[in-house]
């Protein structure tokens, strides 16, 4: 088989549908649940100090992705095929808008995410357990890229298999902690309601930088919708599988801040940097710690499986649009996979990993991202217009308040940023604006 041929041939397979209900829950809560339970309740405390509004904060943030998953149930299910979001963008906006959200995923978003999550792995969990030097957490870190990459390339349904263990090994852990420390940790149930909340104008900022942080560890619930051309009936399993999905996030994240409140009153958080750790060391004792570390290795590892599982189906749709590169595109014929793509943001990790710049790639993106949010959210209402007689398996719950709560939610998250970190969100832009020319260039060809 000659090369030309061979990538034809590769060109017109498409993505079987091999994922089911359940795969749709192990990509959103895999995906959803990384270390951000760990890492924010601090950001959280420090901003709003009592513990009603803590548990506020987070209520609110589940509430605000629920209605975020409610909305793209409603497109997931009218366009169920590969590239999620920047399907529903291309369709309601038009190309170039479609192209910039997936540009800025491809160098930016998902490299970035998985670049984050294999020098956390590799630099500040492994070495509870192995000590290891610079140049060996760089190692590590590109075969934990390596090793994910590898293991999506030989087949969706590894992928899926791999997520859903993952997923069922850290939620378990996670309750598992949480009950723990609410049977045997020497606590006290005032510090749920001690110190009350003091309402004033004064705490809009303060919530609304909470809130930020809570959305942050809520990310991820969009990215099921990303291999929707692989889901089994997906006018159903995605809605549901969403729904499901978002409702155990938001009950994990409460039940594990009611156990750290428990133990540990609010206006110690604030000062914990390891609050997981903290409040198993009260229930526990010193044996808390590398349990701790263990529970945040699979969770980093199930996020990082997540975005290797999803986001490679955006460029492949991008590059079936003729607005990517042409190779994207094909499918390996044995394993039916999209496996240039995944091979690209595989390497493109590995090379922002390896050069250490992920960390203010992150702090560039929220705002352009939330951006995109919003925009994919305001689709549902533009497509509705557009399009009032395309076939709509599910339609949007509490339309149109919910979608319209989303989008001032997101407006606020990216004004927001502007203000509080106003050359990291221009440089975003900047990164967004790149795309211009490269859209350009890619558009040119009929």
């Amino acid at each position: 088989m000659s090369g030309g041929h061979a990538h034809d041939v590769e060109k017109s397979l498409n993505l079987p549908r091999v994922l089911g209900f359940m795969d749709v829950i192990g990509i959103l809560v895999g995906t959803v649940i990384g270390s951000g339970i760990f890492i924010v309740p601090a950001a959280i405390a420090l901003q709003v100090r009592s513990p009603v509004l803590i548990l506020a904060v987070w209520l609110v943030g589940g509430v605000l992705s629920f209605f975020g998953a409610l909305t793209f149930s409603e497109l997931g299910a009218m366009y169920p095929a590969a590239g999620g979001m920047y399907v529903f963008l291309r369709e309601a906006y038009g190309r170039p808008v479609a192209f910039l959200f997936g540009w800025a995923m491809f160098f930016v978003i998902e490299a970035g995410s998985i670049a984050t999550l294999a020098m956390a792995f590799s630099s500040k969990y492994l070495p509870y357990f192995v000590p290891l030097s610079p140049v060996a957490v760089k190692l590590v870190a590109l075969g934990f890229v390596l090793f994910l990459a590898t293991v999506n390339y030989v087949g969706t349904r590894w992928g899926a298999r791999l997520q859903n263990l993952l997923m069922f090994i850290k939620f378990g852990a996670i309750v598992g902690v949480s009950l723990l420390v609410l049977a045997l940790g020497d606590g006290n149930t005032q510090n749920w309601v001690s110190p009350p909340p003091v309402f004033s104008t004064g705490l809009i900022g303060p919530f609304g930088v909470a809130l930020v942080a809570a959305l942050w560890a809520y990310k991820g619930w969009e990215a099921a919708t990303f291999s929707a051309g692989e889901i089994k009936n997906p006018e159903r399993n995605l809605p549901l599988g969403l729904f499901a999905g978002t409702l155990l996030c938001v009950g994990l994240y409460v039940v594990a801040n009611l156990a750290y409140l428990y133990v540990i009153p609010a206006a110690d958080i604030a000062k914990s940097t390891r609050i997981a750790t903290d409040a198993m060391a009260t229930a526990v004792g010193p044996i808390s710690a590398p349990i701790i570390s263990a529970v945040i290795l699979f969770s980093i590892t199930g996020a990082a499986n997540g975005n290797f599982l999803t986001a490679p189906r955006v460029f492949f749709a991008m590059s079936r649009d003729g607005l990517f590169f042409k190779r994207i595109a094909d499918v390996h014929p044995t394993f039916l996979t999209p496996y240039v793509s995944i091979v690209a943001i595989g390497v493109w990790s590995a090379i922002l990993s390896l050069s250490g710049t992920f960390e203010q790639l992150a702090s560039y993106v929220i705002f352009g991202q939330w951006l995109f949010f919003g925009l994919t959210v305001g689709a549902v209402m533009v497509l509705r217009r557009k399009r009032p007689d395309m076939p709509r398996p599910y339609r949007t719950w509490g339309y149109p308040i919910t979608p319209i709560l989303f989008i001032l939610a997101s407006l606020y998250i990216s004004v927001n940023t502007l203000v509080n970190q106003f050359w990291n969100s221009m440089a975003g832009l900047g990164i967004i604006a790149l795309g211009v020319p490269a859209y350009l260039f890619w558009n040119r060809k009929p």
